[in-house]
């Protein structure tokens, strides 16, 4: 049985005429009334009783009616959600970040990409910048949101989508705080929370290099994997810094953070989207589009956070 037989029963049963339903169908005569007895030789049944001014349902007509028509509608939804997957309007996009990315660039992309594609399933997931990569190459992550350059040699395609540089963070308390800002010297002679080298490794490689090319090694106390846990980390008395001064816009409480004067222009950090270049997923290629728009340049303020966090300005702001 085919669709053009069911729309062929469907124009004829809302006609009551074979005459008219052929012109509807835009077709002859003959041939439609050839095409509904064979439809009534495959299921086995009569459709349509036939009278002298045209045709009545019989009662398995009326039944295989309804069924024909939702049949139809089935087809039209089943093209039309194709149809939409195919552009990127609908389907599933899987989407891997990094803590960083929570900070700026999702809050950013995720309502304006709802906002304009809302049949799309997004399943998102966070994790290491390691443990994405491998999940991109894979299949089992459409793009992944990473800091960049990664540390590790990879084959997948890298897109920047946000531009930043590091900044110190350190307790409220600490006297390093009443400076407005702080060099790599002043960080190198105090208890220093590092990035995991195995971990995030690329985090971990462009702290040691900015040190290095000055001159200096910190002295590491303790090491983690999140910027959250860094910052937590200072907070708690740990040691000082080095974040994405992104990260100043979700302070916790009694830490400062403070422009650093003599990083060098290698230290600069970036989160990128990751992506197989083999790969093609329609929703993805739209979420990349929008990634890609140019964004007016705001970087973020460094401001005190103690008890309650101060206005933010377009421009970093030293401390008072």
């Amino acid at each position: 049985m085919e669709l053009r037989q069911l729309q062929q029963f469907i124009a004829v049963a809302e006609t009551l005429n074979f005459r008219r339903a052929a012109e509807r169908l835009h077709m002859a005569q003959p041939p439609l009334s050839v095409a509904i007895r064979k439809l009534e030789e495959e299921v086995g049944a009569l459709l349509f009783e036939r009278q002298p001014r045209g045709v009545a349902l019989t009662a398995a007509g009326t039944a295989a009616l309804g069924l024909a028509q939702r049949c139809l509608i089935d087809v039209g939804a089943l093209r039309d959600a194709a149809q939409a997957a195919a552009g990127g309007e609908r389907g599933l996009l899987r989407v891997g970040f990094v803590g960083s990315a929570t900070y700026a660039l999702m809050p950013r992309l995720l309502p304006a990409f709802r906002e304009r594609y809302p049949d799309v399933e997004l399943v998102l997931r966070e994790s290491t910048n390691l443990e994405l990569l491998a999940l991109v190459e894979n299949g089992e992550l459409d793009i992944g949101l990473v800091r960049y350059p990664t540390g590790s040699a990879s084959a997948l395609r890298f897109e920047v989508v946000e531009r930043d540089v590091f900044c110190a963070v350190l307790p409220a308390s600490h006297a390093l705080a009443k400076k407005k800002r702080l060099t790599l010297a002043m960080l190198a002679r105090e208890p220093f929370v590092d990035y995991a080298s195995t971990r995030v490794p690329g985090l971990h490689a462009m702290v040691m290099l900015a040190f290095q090319q000055a001159g200096l090694s910190p002295r590491v106390s303790q090491e983690a994997t999140q910027v959250q846990t860094v910052i937590s980390l200072v907070q708690s008395g740990m040691g000082l810094a080095l974040v994405p001064s992104v990260s100043a816009r979700l302070a916790a409480r009694d830490v400062v953070f403070r422009p650093v004067d003599d990083l060098p222009a290698s230290a600069a950090i970036s989160l990128a989207m990751a992506s197989r270049v083999d790969g093609y997923n329609a929703a993805a290629q739209r979420f990349r589009t929008l990634a890609l728009m140019p964004q007016r340049p705001a970087p973020p303020a460094l401001r005190r956070s103690r008890h309650r966090p101060e206005k933010t300005t377009p421009r970093p702001v030293p401390a008072t």
